[in-house]
């Protein structure tokens, strides 16, 4: 059943659990997601994000949302991940969306917060839950992000007056993990982590958490952190699977590479701790 992320993120809150984020790129990755959470009976968030409409358009990715997320025996918020401008995002949501992520974290605090508030007036009055990013999660290769670039880590100073100013439902914080294939494993400032749960309500993202660590992971989920995204891992699954079963024929190919990218979900919704809601 397609959903918003409200009574998920309670949920996952009061369990102090987290609830995976998992990026679509084609039908097949979408098929296997809820798959394996119908498997579990566990949400997700089914997420396309605006840097992938080189690969599937958004009108396509909308359609193949929106079906398997109605679909669906568990709850499914059909996401964008990183819109990066607001007639984008009021495409998705006028296409069934059903949560938004405005990512405005690489321009100034006042610009971010101005875009921000701009993106959740027009979401709220639709019904539309929004998610921000404050402080910058980088981006390496293999990315759902749009473009190569560092971390800048979430200013706990600033974070109380960007959520009364813009009203937004989650927010993505910045605390050590980055997008894509890591070089060695991130170190996680968790005392950063605590400091931002202990000011606010809201409930906050962990970007970049593919190859983070299960023992990072788990512990971002127990101590703040209600969703965590997840991109890479399934593709790397995918890859690595299709490389070692060596498929003779494309449907077979096509079926090795969803067995591993529900097999990923599956193993994160373990670390995770994620509960049926």
């Amino acid at each position: 059943m397609k959903v918003d992320s409200k009574l998920l993120y309670d949920a996952a809150k009061q369990g102090q659990f987290a609830i995976p984020h998992a990026n679509f790129i084609d039908f097949h990755s979408a098929r296997a997601y809820v798959a394996a959470a119908e498997k579990r009976q566990l949400p997700f968030l089914l997420a396309y994000a605006q840097s992938h409409s080189s690969i599937i358009t958004l009108e396509e990715a909308a359609a193949i949302g929106n079906y398997f997320a109605e679909a669906a025996s568990v709850p499914v918020v059909l996401h964008l991940d990183h819109g990066e401008d607001t007639a984008f995002i009021e495409r998705a949501i006028e296409l069934g969306f059903t949560s938004v992520m405005i990512d405005a974290s690489q321009k100034s605090f006042a610009e971010n917060t101005a875009i921000t508030q701009q993106v959740v007036d027009y979401a709220h009055d639709r019904g539309v839950v929004v998610e921000a990013e404050l402080g910058h999660v980088g981006a390496n290769e293999t990315s759902e992000a749009a473009e190569l670039t560092g971390s800048v880590y979430t200013e706990v100073d600033k974070v109380q007056e960007f959520v009364a100013a813009t009203h937004v439902d989650s927010l993505a914080v910045s605390i050590g993990t980055a997008h894509g294939v890591y070089k060695g494993s991130p170190k996680i400032n968790f005392e950063r982590l605590h400091e931002i749960a202990a000011l606010t309500d809201v409930p906050l993202v962990l970007h970049g958490g593919s190859s983070s660590g299960d023992e990072n992971l788990g512990r971002c989920a127990r101590e703040g952190i209600t969703k965590i995204n997840i991109y890479t891992d399934f593709i790397v699954g995918a890859y690595q699977a299709i490389v070692k079963e060596q498929p003779k024929d494309y449907i077979s190919l096509q079926q090795t590479a969803e067995e591993a990218m529900a097999a990923v979900l599956d193993h994160y919704f373990d670390v995770f701790g994620t509960q049926k809601v």
